[in-house]
């Protein structure tokens, strides 16, 4: 599928990879509906990548995942400015760390660990479905294409660290889901793939010591630092626009295999 042109959805899109993936969707000349539950970071992005690439390529939608009105919402507010998107970037998710075992010896909360399951796992269906739904009443393009979505699961699906039992459970459903609904989809003619990015430079990282951020950077064989958003949103426009490519969970991590903490 060509980028230019097209109306996209990113979730998540007010932050880093979402960010990122935003702006390198615009900057490839389609229309951008950037949706994140902070409204006011969606705002700062869409203005930015307006000012940049004009007014009217971007516009910032509050959207949380996990509401079916709230995503609902979103999507109309978008096509509404842009008109049917093709291109879904599922790309909000939060993360949390926490033992089985508290240090008190008591079992960790279960509302946790049920958060970050639905906004992670829950949360990518729920705008997956509402996005699948509206893209196979559009016209079939070249291949008998009418859109594509993007999972973003995480390396700790398939090497998940102490403490990352939620995580590692929402992220590894992701990847468990691509494949089937990527044959669900065909009949569509809607393509579905997963990113597992390791670590990379996020506003969340960069909240950590600078002594620690290079440590975590010295693990990876190579290059030996953070992955960058930009390289993260260079890969997700390549799925775009490589209509072969389906069904399928690429790592994006630099050949890093994470130790058991």
């Amino acid at each position: 599928m060509k980028i230019e042109g097209q109306a996209a959805l990113v979730t998540g899109g007010g932050s880093g990879l979402g960010e990122a993936t935003a702006r390198e969707l615009a900057r490839l000349g389609a229309k951008v509906a950037v949706l994140d539950v902070n409204l006011e970071g969606a705002q700062r992005v869409a203005r930015d990548i307006g000012a940049e690439h004009g007014n009217g390529c971007a516009v910032a939608v509050k959207c949380d995942v996990t509401d079916t009105a709230s995503v609902q919402a979103a999507l109309d507010a978008a096509a509404a400015a842009h008109g049917p998107a093709r291109i879904l970037m599922n790309i909000a998710g939060i993360g949390t760390a926490k033992r089985v075992v508290q240090k008190d010896g008591s079992a960790a909360p279960l509302e946790d660990f049920a958060k970050v399951i639905n906004v992670n796992l829950i949360g990518t269906y729920n705008a997956s479905r509402l996005f699948a739904a509206a893209c196979a009443r559009l016209e079939a393009m070249e291949d008998g294409e009418r859109g594509v979505m993007l999972f973003t699961a995480s390396v700790a699906a398939f090497d998940g660290q102490v403490g990352q039992q939620a995580y590692s459970a929402s992220k590894g459903g992701v990847v468990g889901m691509t494949l089937p609904m990527a044959r669900d989809l065909a009949q569509h003619g809607i393509r579905v793939c997963t990113i597992a990015p390791g670590l990379f430079s996020t506003p969340l990282m960069r909240q950590l010591p600078e002594p620690v951020q290079a440590s975590l950077a010295a693990s990876i064989p190579f290059p030996s630092r953070l992955g960058k958003p930009e390289e993260f949103a260079s890969l997700a426009a390549h799925i775009v626009t490589n209509t072969h490519l389906n069904g399928e969970v690429i790592r994006l991590d630099g050949a890093l295999r994470m130790a058991p903490r």
